[in-house]
């Protein structure tokens, strides 16, 4: 399977594989993606990996999620909040911080995200997909 195969799928998430909060975050799209749009990569993997590197994003940064869809790369609070859009009510409520300017947005986002193992744990290894959602998993562990 080549990148552009992986990218013409659909959207991908590049999340922390051992974040805590980050596997909050997929849980909830992995439950109400009833669609079964979104696809996952972890940063730590290959296709992570490799998707960050085509975009010019740093390597190694576990501290962004990301967000490949239609051929762009988007970061932060944007990724997030354009995952939010696809989600069914109460998700959808969240769109309304794209009034919040989105240097403000990223300067939280990032806090959170400097903070995320101290305040919300990390696990030893990365997160397991369930058996019934493995497919979407592009590279798991």
């Amino acid at each position: 399977m080549t990148m552009a195969d992986v990218t013409d799928g659909g959207p991908i998430l590049i999340f922390d594989g051992v974040c805590n909060i980050c596997a909050f975050g997929v849980g909830i799209v992995l439950r109400n993606d009833r669609r079964g749009v979104y696809r996952f990569a972890f940063a730590q993997g290959k296709v992570g990996g490799a998707l960050k590197k085509r975009f010019g994003l740093p390597d190694g940064d576990l501290e962004n999620v990301t967000l490949v869809e239609g051929g762009r790369c988007y970061t932060k609070s944007t990724a997030a909040l354009r995952v939010l859009a696809r989600l069914p009510f109460p998700w959808r409520l969240g769109l309304v911080f794209w009034i919040v300017p989105r240097p403000l947005r990223d300067v939280l986002y990032s806090l959170v995200a400097r903070n995320r193992y101290r305040w919300f744990g990390q696990k030893d290894a990365c997160l397991m997909p369930p058996p019934d959602v493995r497919q979407r998993f592009l590279d798991p562990p």
